[in-house]
């Protein structure tokens, strides 16, 4: 496949293709180095993949807002050209009947319209008391012996797992089976032998579930889909899939890293605390500031694309990488400090165009409740090891903390 960049200026060698999926850095809040150093470069710059075909590296937040809603690229990873970060992100596709975040229009636009309502603002407004009591009593548990705790444990992960089984109709008893496949699923490490066996099992459980729910209707999310009859039972599955690891796996990243930056930045911290009101923006600027799919949202182009100087072909990848358009100094002041007094707003950490996050609303309302609470509740909080031991899950997707022992 070729890469049509700018010549360099006469004289100066041609910069080195970044390499992917880059390797991480120093802090695991920033962008990854190798990204960081190509924006600075040029908005799109080369790539290389782990199978040694190239794709482009775009960094830029405008054209990274052009790649995601222009429809001459596609999101439907059967297309010659689709960039996978890995091989078991390829098997995926093989192994899956495709979700609608990896279809276009209009069979994108069909799918999706199936969950709208469900993900709309007022809808989960409706779920804040439920949604406020399983913080609750995930906090009693937590704190009930005294501590210390894995927070990632015992709180981050649970709290959107139960949300999401409770929407979703999924047994909440089978939260160690669909965590343990999510993460094979997202790891990027993972082989595809790896892959194979989490798509089978995940596939196969929610397969007899929606059968299960098609014979006995309730009031659950798979319920409704399979009830309305245009879905078959596969792309059932496919989609509650794609919810059920999504609607955990994300949020459950976003509390334990949000908290983790909230303690690193203990003013912030504490205006979060005397000032409640602060909670939306501060919401919205740690959804900038962390961005956690640290690796890119893929994209192949259809058509011949004109992006920023760059001209993408046909048939060739390119990977959007949102962390560091939500560290871009034009739109953001000081962008690699957090300041929960920011405007926001304008980040992409859900994507952008018509494949940006639908459970969007979902995310903010529970990470509204979680962290705020967690504050208010632990005005003690505080980290019980040292901040360099502290693992993260760096091969995954997703970005996020292996643990994180806390006391209060």
């Amino acid at each position: 496949m070729s890469i049509d960049t700018p010549a360099p200026p006469q004289g100066h060698a041609r910069p080195a293709p970044t390499e992917l999926p880059a390797a991480p850095g120093r802090c695991p809040f920033d962008p990854l180095p190798a990204y960081r150093d190509a924006s600075r470069l040029a908005p799109v710059t080369e790539a290389r993949l782990w199978d040694g075909t190239s794709c482009h590296l775009v960094t830029g937040f405008q054209e990274i807002r052009t790649a995601l809603s222009d429809p001459r690229f596609s999101a439907d990873a059967r297309h010659p050209g689709f960039p996978f970060l890995s091989p078991g992100r390829r098997e995926i596709t093989t192994r899956t009947t495709p979700s609608f975040i990896r279809l276009d229009d209009p069979e994108h636009a069909r799918q999706r319209r199936m969950l709208t309502g469900e993900f709309i603002i007022k809808r989960v407004e409706a779920m804040r008391p439920e949604i406020q009591r399983i913080v609750d009593e995930a906090l009693d548990r937590m704190t009930a012996d005294g501590g210390p705790a894995d927070l990632v444990a015992e709180f981050a992960l649970p709290v959107p797992s139960l949300v999401i089984c409770l929407l979703l109709g999924v047994p909440y008893r089978d939260h160690d089976f669909f965590q343990r496949h999510s993460r094979s699923l997202l790891d990027l490490a993972a082989t595809p032998e790896e892959v194979t066996a989490a798509v089978d099992a995940l596939t196969g459980y929610l397969t007899e579930l929606a059968e299960a729910k098609r014979r006995t209707p309730d009031d659950s999310l798979i319920s409704r889909l399979v009830a309305r009859g245009e879905l078959t039972t596969a792309e059932a599955a496919s989609m509650g899939l794609l919810l059920l690891v999504a609607g955990h796996e994300t949020t459950a990243n976003m509390t334990a890293l949000g908290t983790l930056a909230l303690l690193r930045n203990p003013g912030q911290a504490e205006r979060l605390r005397k000032e409640p009101e602060l909670t939306n923006s501060a919401v919205e600027e740690l959804l900038r500031y962390l961005t956690i799919v640290h690796h890119g949202v893929p994209r192949v182009a259809l058509a011949d694309v004109q992006l920023g100087d760059t001209l993408v072909r046909a048939g060739e990848g390119v990977l959007c990488m949102l962390s560091t358009a939500n560290r871009d100094e034009e739109l953001f002041t000081g962008p690699d400090a957090l300041d929960i007094t920011r405007d926001a707003r304008r980040h992409l950490a859900f994507g952008f165009g018509v494949h940006q996050c639908l459970g969007q609303p979902l995310a903010r309302i529970e990470l509204r409740i979680a962290l705020p609470t967690l504050l208010r509740r632990l005005p003690g909080l505080r980290l019980a090891v040292p901040y360099e031991e502290l693992e993260f899950r760096s091969s995954s997707a997703v970005h996020g903390l292996r643990e994180l022992p806390v006391a209060w």
